[in-house]
């Protein structure tokens, strides 16, 4: 709450240069404020009894809003990518398939390779956990295993996540 939408009857007062200005009638802080050329606004309204600062408010927000943008810029979001594909893929499909993986994991993402299982293709789940066991030790130096290749259904599953910078 900034200027007139301050009910509080007292309210403890810090100044622009950041010195307790003592507790207070509003009136005579907003009176106070205006005299200054600037704004009056609620800190702690739970406070008792409420603090309120002078500052400029605008200046103020302009100033919350770029560090926020700031620290928007310099987060990564991770995603999740997803490889699916069939145990018996030829050797050029899996050089393709590795070579994205890579590049999902050079970028900060987990990769998630699901291979799935047709028919009697269940029969043979290890040759498909073997094959992603290639996949995580082709692909090693770039990420490590976050989820062991595991049966889930007609899908056997692994997760590899990026490796951390020091």
């Amino acid at each position: 709450m900034i200027n007139e939408q301050i009910r509080a009857r007292e309210i403890r007062v810090i100044s622009d240069e950041g010195e307790q200005l003592g507790i207070m009638p509003s009136r005579a802080a907003l009176a106070v404020a205006r005299e200054k050329g600037l704004d009056l606004v609620m800190v702690s309204p739970l406070a008792t009894p409420p603090v309120c600062r002078i500052m400029d408010y605008g200046r103020h927000k302009y100033e919350t809003e770029k560090q926020n943008r700031v620290a928007k810029k310099k987060q990564h979001i991770v995603m999740l990518k997803e490889l699916t594909l069939s145990y018996r893929i030829g050797e050029h499909d899996y050089a393709v398939r590795r070579r994205s993986m890579e590049r999902f994991l050079l970028e900060g993402n987990k990769v998630k390779v699901t291979i799935r299982l047709r028919g009697r293709e269940e029969q043979h789940a290890d040759m498909a956990a073997a094959l992603l066991r290639r996949f995580f030790t082709d692909t090693q130096e770039f990420g490590v295993m976050e989820r062991e290749p595991r049966l889930e259904g007609r899908h056997v599953i692994m997760i590899l996540a990026p490796k951390k910078e020091k």
